[in-house]
């Protein structure tokens, strides 16, 4: 998934995001950080939510059924994947991947599993912990090789 890919996902979402938090578009927009004007016009499809509005979306409506249907359960972490790159340490504990996640190979106490949505992997171990995420594949499975050998 690229930055431009989520920005249209984001977009072609907000007023339906908005929607579900029972917000008015002034509203919204004060707690975007944006003005009305432009929200009105990412909601009509005339322009696309910038970076950093998108980014605010992910963080303050993480919880959103319709951001988590187009992002998988966890958009910061789609966000925070795009911006960089990769997350290559142990982060914070997950539910272990049963509704949102497909594994892909097991190695010793490490899963690598692939979300559903927007495809990217990530290492588990076996206490639910994230130790790795990225878009990349083979380097999910070289980070993969090297903490169950490690």
């Amino acid at each position: 998934m690229t930055k431009e890919e989520v920005m249209k996902l984001v977009s072609d979402r907000l007023r339906l995001i908005r929607q579900e938090q029972g917000y008015s578009q002034d509203v919204m927009a004060e707690v975007l950080g944006t003005s009305k004007k432009t929200l009105v016009q990412i909601e009509k499809n005339r322009a696309l939510a910038s970076w950093t509005v998108t980014v605010a979306v992910c963080s303050l409506f993480h919880q959103s059924e319709v951001l988590q249907h187009v992002l998988g359960d966890e958009p910061i972490e789609v966000i925070k994947l795009i911006a960089h790159k990769k997350i290559e340490h142990p982060v914070d504990k997950t539910m272990g991947g049963k509704v949102w996640w497909k594994d892909v190979e097991r190695k010793g106490r490490y899963v690598l599993q692939q979300n559903l949505i927007s495809k990217h992997f990530r290492i588990l171990d076996d206490d639910h912990f994230r130790w790795f995420s990225s878009f990349d594949r083979e380097e999910g499975l070289k980070r993969l090789e090297e903490l169950s050998s490690g």
